[in-house]
């Protein structure tokens, strides 16, 4: 590959900010401006550019960040600012080409999750980065948390028997606005490129890689069998109310039941099922609840490591990355069985309802409930089912996925 363009990739000096450019300043790149800040404060980076379509203004930017270069240019951006990290948090199907842009240029991907909207875009991405000599970490926050490294020892220790299974469960909520907030918002496609912007895929996306973490099943050759249900109650292309079962070589199953169409909404959460009891992690709070048959439950708290932090490390003292892409190849054979698979069924009429929600007034939010729905995803993270089994009305028989 061409690396006229590639700069000398030695660490930086410990006693100097790493810079760092963050491509997607908006929406969930807030997040990500906001840690920036953080560690920042903490004299670990600096904030050196941002690119967004649309320089931010001041009071965007906010204090704590000096003033760094805006362009709608990353590549760019990169070479002038001398960035060593990229932080990409763009629409999924811009991913694959900003990674690459970037690395060209010498800088090094904390890259938001899907990783890429196809498998292929993930291996021509992934052979890319390895050709730059570019480090690369996907932006799968959860499993960051120093909860799972504890529960992979309450397993080992036999604290809930043997493993038969990994349950997921998601029940959110989304508006109607949701699905306006951007082009691309809601599509499996989008201008003849794909998108594949569904809930499995990304906004319960956590909840799927990481129970093929804790099912020991996150690299792509770890999966053997793919059956997998896309429903949606929206108007959109994408799917909103779905589920998967994923057969891994090791032999556990791995299910998600997930929605954004929830009754009462509530904290996603994996559960380990062993033949003695369980282990249930909500992972967007780090804690872990282990209840062993016969024995009282014990709840604990647990720490996370930041993945932007993880990388510099790994930069600065080669400690090792938590989430590289290729523990994401299961993840991603996951997204590849939902982009090729057809297009989500569309809830009857009399499936779901529609409920005004938080807004502000004169106009107030509406979003669409699926009745039943959060005790059906309840109930497929319990029995690693799917909601043509657990007979919901609506459910027609699950898709075997071809394995590639």
């Amino acid at each position: 590959m061409d690396k006229t363009h590639s700069r000398e990739r030695g660490a930086a000096p410990a006693e100097e900010p790493m810079p760092v450019v963050l491509a997607g300043a908006r929406g969930h790149g807030r997040w990500h401006l906001d840690n920036i800040r953080r560690l920042t404060a903490e004299g670990k980076v600096r904030l050196a550019g941002v690119c967004d379509l649309r320089p931010l203004t001041a009071q965007e930017l906010g204090d704590g960040l000096g003033e760094p270069e805006q362009s709608a240019d990353l590549a760019g951006l990169v070479t002038r600012t001398g960035a060593r990290i990229a932080v990409i948090s763009t629409p999924i199907h811009t991913h694959a080409d900003l990674a690459l842009a970037a690395a060209e240029r010498g800088a090094h991907v904390l890259l938001e999750k899907p990783p890429t909207p196809s498998y292929a875009e993930f291996t021509r991405m992934v052979e890319g980065l390895r050709g730059y000599g570019a480090a690369c970490q996907i932006g799968f926050q959860s499993l960051g948390s120093h909860a799972l490294p504890a529960i992979r020892k309450l397993v080992s220790d036999g604290r809930v028997g043997a493993v038969r299974g990994i349950g997921a469960a998601g029940a959110w909520a989304r508006d109607e606005d949701y699905y306006t907030r951007a082009p691309w918002a809601g599509h499996r496609t989008l201008d003849g490129r794909d998108v594949v912007d569904g809930v499995l895929t990304n906004p319960l996306a956590h909840a799927v890689a990481t129970a093929l973490w804790l099912g020991g099943a996150d690299r792509a050759e770890d999966v053997t069998g793919i059956e997998l249900e896309l429903y949606r109650a929206n108007a959109i292309e994408a799917d909103d109310t779905s589920c998967v079962r994923i057969r891994t070589a090791g032999g556990t199953a791995v299910a998600a039941a997930v929605t954004l169409c929830a009754e009462e909404p509530g904290e996603p959460y994996v559960t380990v099922h062993g033949d003695r009891g369980r282990i249930t992690f909500w992972y967007k709070l780090d804690r872990v609840r282990v209840e062993p048959d016969g024995a009282p439950p014990e709840t604990t708290d647990h720490a996370r490591t930041d993945l932007l932090d993880n990388l510099v490390a790994h930069l600065r003292h080669g400690t090792e990355l938590l989430v590289p892409p290729d523990r994401t190849g299961a993840f991603m054979r996951v997204v590849e069985a939902v982009r090729t698979a057809p297009a989500p069924v569309p809830l009857p009429a009399d499936a779901w309802r529609t409920e005004s929600g938080a807004g502000v007034a004169p106009r107030a939010a509406k979003r669409r409930v699926v009745p039943g729905i959060d005790r059906l995803v309840t109930a497929g993270a319990e029995r690693l089912a799917l909601y043509s089994e657990l007979r919901a009305p609506w459910a027609a028989p699950p898709a075997e996925v071809p394995h590639p």
